[in-house]
């Protein structure tokens, strides 16, 4: 088996931003993780909704719709996202709100997901826990018990 033949995770994200525009770094952190081996990009699609409900896809490549540094991504076109994604991630939009449809591969889990293969493992369960469920079932348990390492 060689590298080529190992994926790491692949998950996709859908941001929000307040206001009509996508301002802020959160483009050039993304630039910067695929600049570093850490995530390879296989699409970005910008997704709008009008505050009557209407969805519609920016692209990033023609400067109708500001879409700030992500611009700099119109190249993450692979064509895994189609209408359906678009349409199902507006329905978790608020009106009136823009956000960025990311689908991308975790390319630093590739040299364990080789190893746990080639000793024979393989995946079978896993699931995303959103960081704040995480942050906030600490703090709850912080406040009825403090944290104890373990050995």
């Amino acid at each position: 088996m060689t590298e080529v033949d190992v994926h790491g995770p692949v998950d996709f994200v859908l941001i929000e931003f307040s206001g009509d525009r996508l301002t802020g770094r959160a483009a050039q952190e993304l630039v910067s993780l695929v600049e570093r081996g850490i995530v390879a990009v296989y699409d970005v699609t910008v997704v709008g909704k009008t505050t009557a409900g209407e969805v519609y896809a920016a692209d990033l490549a023609s400067g109708e719709v500001d879409v700030g540094d992500f611009a700099d991504l119109a190249w993450a076109r692979t064509g895994l996202l189609g209408d359906e994604d678009v349409r199902e991630a507006a329905g978790a939009m608020e009106p009136g709100k823009l956000a960025v449809l990311i689908v991308y591969e975790n390319t630093w889990a590739i040299p364990f997901v080789a190893a746990a293969r080639e000793s024979g493992g393989e995946l079978i369960a896993g699931a995303r826990i959103p960081a704040q469920d995480v942050m906030d079932a600490l703090e709850a348990l912080e406040a009825t018990e403090p944290l104890q390492a373990t050995t």
